[in-house]
């Protein structure tokens, strides 16, 4: 027998919702209508049969080795005192998505009715939802290489269906509805019972609430891994591509209680070597010109020199189009990438870095031809707003890897400005290297610079690992980059940007070592950021 609970009911023999309302065209940012879809987990009734898994999978077509949903089990306590604990991993459906943000062309919106959904048509392929995803429940489809997640099966709600996940569940611990409506089932339990959220602190306000759940499940490193290879059913990946679950430390957890996880799965690492290398070779980009002219502004180096008018731009115009070809190539759909600039979300700061390396570009370009020119008077004209662009080149980075909530180790305020001390860094080194093109004055203005920035990065980095972090995701972190994963990467380029000193002796070969490790540290800086599990 059904019992409609004003718009929408619940749960009945059919599966059915009744009278739920398409909403399909919503796009809007923000639960704005008279709805607001939620789902409610009953942990205590759950038995762990994976009926939810395999319904979604079927229902939505879902590939083999991803996956919308899943449930993960985790062994409490110690023999004989020991229970485990399940918990359904999915899609969070946030009230404040940072995916949504962070999607560059809207792929990824957020439906008038609250429903977080996703457009494959305009997916790119960039990844960057994925590195906002507090809960790491995006992925990359293996078949048409888009972004994909739980969208509450929209398509069923729109006709009257529930989602297949609670229509197949044998024990009723799925249930969804409208949080809105104070008369309903979602709103009864979340309002007057203990519920629980995941990662609070990320003030997403997830639509997705946990009743019952044991809090080893909810913290993704509450529990360590096992000893072994395997989990239960799945497999422990040794790949820098994923990332385990559970806490990579043997005997460390985050639960006051033993915990150990008996079953998950690994997750893919949204960004690999590719933004590691853009990093750097933008750094190059932003800081070789700038620095030229600021040599031509402060330290008479003419603006009517060969360095000034044709090498300065040409060697930042070089490595912009490298970072423009290696952005362009990390995309799973490249084909696409004019969508940055025909259907821009503007909130990304994708978006916003992608105008902003344009209109670098363009800067740099006509510096160049204003250089063959001889039209000196107009690169010096030009050249404030050349240095901001650099500026902003460098340091745009920050804001965007900012928007990567799930990324604790990004998050750091010392970010922006290490950006601009490493394309100091750069384009001093690379300046001084060649000193055939400058005067006494100028050179040593590079060096010292130079030496300078080395000094002020050296600081910055041991400032990042020594100083206590607030988040046991950022701790964790700087142990991926200092002691485990990345570590070889982290401490050659330490050494190696130590080793810049020895640019005093020769120039070259300080310089070469010092860029070399700086390439290194990036490399490690990104990817153990990326290390920590976050489902």
């Amino acid at each position: 027998m059904q019992n409609p609970v004003n718009s929408v009911m619940f749960r009945s023999h059919e599966g059915v919702v009744e009278n739920a309302r398409p909403s399909a065209g919503g796009r809007d940012v923000g639960s704005r209508g008279p709805e607001r879809w939620v789902k409610v987990l009953d942990q205590t009734r759950c038995i762990g049969c994976h009926a939810c898994t395999t319904a979604c999978k079927s229902e939505n077509e879902v590939p083999l080795g991803v996956t919308r949903t899943y449930v993960k089990s985790v062994d409490v306590g110690s023999y004989p005192n020991v229970r485990r604990a399940f918990q359904v991993t999915r899609c969070n459906q946030c009230e404040n998505p940072p995916c949504v943000t962070a999607c560059p062309t809207g792929a990824m919106y957020q439906r008038a009715d609250g429903i977080v959904d996703f457009d494959k048509r305009i997916c790119i392929g960039c990844k960057a939802c994925m590195a906002a995803c507090p809960y790491d429940a995006i992925f990359i489809n293996p078949e048409d290489h888009s972004a994909e997640k739980c969208n509450f099966c929209a398509h069923r709600i729109e006709i009257g269906l529930e989602p297949a996940c609670v229509a197949v569940c044998p024990t009723e611990a799925i249930f969804i509805g409208n949080i809105k409506d104070p008369n309903s089932r979602v709103s009864k339990v979340v309002q007057r019972e203990h519920v629980s959220v995941r990662k609070a602190e990320k003030h997403t306000r997830p639509g997705l609430f946990y009743k019952g759940a044991h809090a080893a499940t909810l913290d993704p490193i509450a529990a360590t891994r096992p000893g072994g290879s395997t989990f239960m059913w799945s497999e422990l990946k040794d790949s820098t591509k994923t990332v385990n679950s559970g806490h990579p430390e043997k005997g460390h957890h985050n639960s006051s209680a033993a915990a150990k996880l008996s079953y998950d799965i690994s997750h893919s690492v949204p960004w690999g070597w590719k933004v590691s290398l853009y990093t750097w070779t933008k750094g190059v980009a932003a800081g070789f010109f700038p620095f030229v002219l600021l040599l031509s502004y402060f330290a008479k180096l003419s603006f009517s020199s060969e360095m000034t008018r044709v090498i300065g731009p040409v060697v930042s115009l070089v490595f912009l189009g490298i970072t423009g070809v290696l952005l362009i190539v990390d995309l799973k759909h490249p084909e696409r990438f004019y969508l940055l600039f025909t259907h821009p979300q503007w909130k990304s700061w994708l978006v916003r870095g992608g105008v902003i390396i344009s209109l670098y570009g363009a800067a740099l370009a006509l510096s160049l031809l204003l250089g063959f020119t001889h039209n000196s008077g107009y690169v010096k004209d030009l050249g404030p707003v050349t240095i901001v662009l650099g500026a902003l080149t460098a340091v745009y980075t920050a804001f965007l890897f900012a928007q990567s909530k799930a990324r604790d180790l990004w998050q750091s305020p010392l970010l922006g400005p290490m950006l601009l001390v490493q394309a100091a860094l750069i384009g001093s080194g690379g300046v001084a290297l060649l000193h055939s093109y400058l005067s006494v004055t100028s050179y040593r203005w590079a060096a010292d610079v130079f030496l300078t920035m080395l000094v002020l990065h050296t600081l910055f980095v041991f400032a990042e690992i020594l100083i206590p972090h607030p988040t046991a995701g950022a701790h964790l972190a700087v142990f991926e980059m200092t002691r485990s994963t990345m570590a070889k990467f982290f401490w050659f380029g330490v050494a190696a940007i130590a080793l810049g000193f020895l640019f005093i002796l020769s120039p070259l070969v300080g310089v070469s070592i010092a860029l070399l490790g700086l390439l290194s540290y990036e490399h490690a800086f990104v990817q153990s950021a990326q290390r920590v599990p976050l489902a």
